[in-house]
């Protein structure tokens, strides 16, 4: 490559080629062109001269001919000449007023004859200098000096920018090296941050070893159990054999009566077994005590090991008069032991018409995965559902708060899964009547045992962060606004709800007449995607008492089953009319409540010191159901229409949020009272 001249000798060498060559200055009046013409003509050119000269007041000298205007001396470039390179501060206007001010202070001289008609000079300053005479050398001096002090400033003001452009070079220079510095500093991050990765993953690897463990101390349990309950089996027959004997011996009593020393000391031992067997007979309902804590215990640590806090999707199948979804459009990829493991894993594929290829063509479908602990394809009924569930609300019984949400867009069957089906059909049944069933059926079976319990059920939503209860009637119907949330008394832990009914319940009857009261209480508007969409969060809570009479002994814990409200984007460019601005206003208020929620979860995930319970009334009503040893449940809802796809991945993204991974933390003892 050629080098890179500087600026100012780029400059200097133009100024030295426009310079004229010096000539020896003539002491002829005339310029070439005069001295070439004859005698006669010069006679006549010199006449006005004489003219002027003669009979002229010094003190006036008016001149014969107009005046002349002072003129600049160009300096003629060859065609050949290349010029110089334009630089990016113009000093053309400098140099123009340098040379105005030389011409002001010069005194006019002598007219001049007039001349041929020249070629025209370049112009300097915007105006159109006059060509001097030969004979006029001082002007031509002059010129030539005013042009020399404008070349100098202009020479000057290259030498200002070359060392401006000095100063950025080195300011570059110095934000490379800053910039080079900061590379090696994320480089430096950067390593720490995969040496951090590396030890997460041997952490998940003992992680995973020491859950294998626990299932096989589990199993091992288990077997002991079996053991227990085959002991218990031997001495129930032992007690049968000692019954029988006893029989024999009091008809032998009866035979020998004459024998009357001999029959005492027979019934004293008969006695003395009768004590052992009593005795015998407590130490059975310890043990059986005891294995019922044991199974309490396991139980809870099982459940903590599949996770205090997890998510399970459900996609509702489509129903009639809906479009069919495209194939490939949802896939349930199978577990990791093959199609016969519930499938955990859902892929959802978008199409963009917006994107395309180079070559016109649509561009491929985007597919997004995501993964949770149990996914539910729309064939899976009401009876699956509530199975995977059934141990999780065994643990409500034993006293461990458990909290089961159902979240998604409006008209995914968030409602269903929660209440079930209109029309009472059994197979229909939604979680609420199924999981009171399954507890009234344990409570009465643990009544053998010594168990007493009772069930105490509440129905509230939470409309426009507006406590209002469900299950009013009468003069009370529609006072919801007068509900709020307060502690039970000084010092207590427990939430009520002012101005709510707490009805108790026994029977599955009474808990359906509370489901029908509720369903006309709740508030629902005609949405974009559901005739009747649920415009409020729904709480059902149920608030179990254990009792152990015998042992002194008592457990309670609330189990809440949460209808979260349906929410949908609405569209900004649509006119908004009195109805669509309460729509707006309650979807304000739910996507506020929901992120909420959000934030809720995700602080009790990480332990931070601070939950933030209080920022939404649903969080704080569910605040004794969220932290500590409590489970917590979220089935995510999502449709199977191609049309509520970007719904569907809102509600996959924020589930995906949720979720946690199970972890063999500590195990917590029971929350007894």
């Amino acid at each position: 490559m050629e080098p890179q001249r500087s600026p100012l000798l780029e400059v200097r060498g133009n100024v030295q080629l426009k310079r004229p060559p010096v000539k020896a200055p003539s002491r002829l009046p005339l310029s070439g062109t005069r001295l070439k013409r004859g005698p006669e003509q010069m006679e006549d050119a010199l006449e006005p001269e004489k003219k002027r000269t003669r009979g002229l007041d010094t003190a006036t000298k008016i001149a014969t001919s107009r005046p002349r205007a002072p003129v600049l001396a160009t300096v003629p470039q060859t065609q050949g000449q290349t010029t110089a390179p334009k630089v990016p501060k113009k000093t053309g206007p400098r140099c123009s007023t340098a040379v105005a001010t030389v011409l002001k202070n010069q005194k006019p001289g002598p007219a001049a004859p007039a001349q041929k008609p020249a070629a025209a000079a370049p112009m300097l300053g915007g105006r159109k200098p006059t060509k001097r005479p030969a004979w006029d050398l001082k002007g031509q001096l002059c010129d030539l000096n005013a042009e020399l002090k404008c070349c100098r400033e202009r020479t000057q003001t290259l030498d200002q920018e070359n060392q401006q452009l000095q100063d950025r070079l080195r300011e570059a220079q110095q934000q490379a090296q800053s910039l080079g510095a900061e590379r090696r500093t994320l480089e430096g991050e950067l390593a720490r941050v995969q040496a951090q990765a590396e030890q997460g993953q041997r952490e998940l690897g003992n992680l995973r070893a020491h859950v294998l463990e626990l299932e096989e101390q589990l199993g091992t349990q288990e077997s002991l159990v079996q053991e227990l309950r085959k002991e218990q089996l031997e001495l129930q027959e032992e007690r049968r054999g000692l019954a029988t004997r006893l029989e024999e011996q009091e008809r032998r009593l009866q035979a020998s009566e004459a024998a009357l020393s001999g029959s005492r000391a027979e019934v004293a031992s008969l006695r003395q077994e009768a004590t052992t067997q009593a005795a015998l007979l407590v130490e059975q309902g310890e043990r059986l005590h005891g294995l019922e804590m044991e199974r309490r215990r396991l139980h809870n640590q099982l459940q903590e090991l599949k996770g205090n806090i997890r998510v399970f999707c459900r996609v509702r199948p489509v129903l009639p008069g809906e479009p069919t979804p495209p194939p490939g459009f949802l896939l349930f990829p199978s577990g990791p032991g093959g199609p016969s493991d519930p499938p955990t894993r859902l892929s959802l594929s978008r199409s963009d018409e917006r994107r395309g290829t180079l070559s016109g063509a649509p561009a491929p479908p985007t597919r997004h995965d995501f993964s949770f602990d149990r996914v539910f394809p729309p064939a899976s009924g009401q009876d699956e559902v509530f199975e995977e569930i059934a141990m999780l609300v065994q643990s409500a019984l034993d006293g461990y708060p458990v909290c089961i949400f159902a979240y998604g867009q409006t008209g995914s069957g968030k409602t269903f899964t929660m209440e079930g089906g209109p029309g009472g059909d059994p197979q229909v049944e939604g979680l609420i009547p199924r999981a009171l069933r399954h507890l009234f059926s344990v409570a009465q079976e643990l009544g053998g045992q010594g168990w007493t319990y009772s069930f105490v059920a509440s129905y509230v939503e939470i409309y426009n962060e507006t406590v209002r209860d469900l299950l009013a009637t009468g003069t009370r119907k529609g006072q919801g606004g007068e509900c709020e949330i307060r502690r039970a008394g000084p010092g207590s832990e427990e939430l009520t709800v002012t101005n709510a009914r707490y009805v108790p319940v026994s029977c599955e009857k009474e808990v359906e007449a509370l489901l029908h009261l509720a369903r006309q209480n709740r508030a629902v508007a005609r949405t974009a995607q559901n005739e009747r969409s649920s415009r409020s969060h729904s709480v059902f809570q149920l608030q179990i008492s254990g009792e152990h009479a015998g042992r002194g002994l008592q457990c309670g814990a609330p189990l809440s089953l949460v209808d979260l409200a349906g929410s949908e984007r609405l569209d900004p460019g649509l006119t908004l009319g009195p109805g669509e601005r309460e729509r707006l206003r309650e979807t304000q208020a739910i996507n506020s409540s929901l992120s909420t929620l959000g934030l809720v979860i995700m602080a009790l995930s990480n332990k931070e010191s601070h939950v933030p319970y209080r920022n939404s009334k649903l969080t704080y009503l569910l605040q004794n159901s969220l932290g500590g040893s409590a489970k917590m449940l979220m089935f995510v809802n999502i449709s199977p229409l191609e049309e509520n796809v970007s719904e569907s991945l809102n509600s996959l993204r924020f589930a995906s949020k949720v979720q946690l991974p199970p972890s063999p933390g500590p195990v917590r003892t029971l929350g007894w009272l």
